[in-house]
């Protein structure tokens, strides 16, 4: 294909048509996900209380927290009476060590490929 063929007026309307439409198509596919994420969480919360109500005879409830670092969460068992943790899954300890390694890591090499 020659330089005249892809810089001609049609060629140009056409790449031009073909990137308006794939930015259009990456708008939609986004505005989907973050759709689903919110009801994800949506069913999250439903999820929650309903494991809350069975747990409740046992005076405890679960929470759903943040690992900042990590930017993941983690679930803990809370005695309603006290407020103690009784459970963490996955442990707090072990996601701070798994954290600490990678700043570590990241100390050492520059990439992670």
């Amino acid at each position: 294909m020659s330089i005249d063929k892809i810089t001609s007026q049609p060629a140009l309307h056409n790449l031009e048509q073909t990137y308006r439409n794939a930015e259009k198509r990456d708008k939609e596919a986004k505005t989907e996900i973050e759709k689903n994420v919110v009801q994800d969480e949506e069913g999250l919360k439903k999820i929650v209380k309903g494991l809350n109500d069975f747990l409740q005879p046992t005076n405890t409830h679960i929470k759903f927290q943040l690992h900042e670092e990590l930017n993941e969460y983690y679930v803990t068992v809370v005695d309603d009476q006290t407020n103690e943790v009784i459970k963490e899954i996955p442990s707090k300890k072990v996601l701070d060590m798994y954290s600490e390694m990678t700043e570590f890591m990241g100390i050492l090499f520059d990439k992670k490929i």
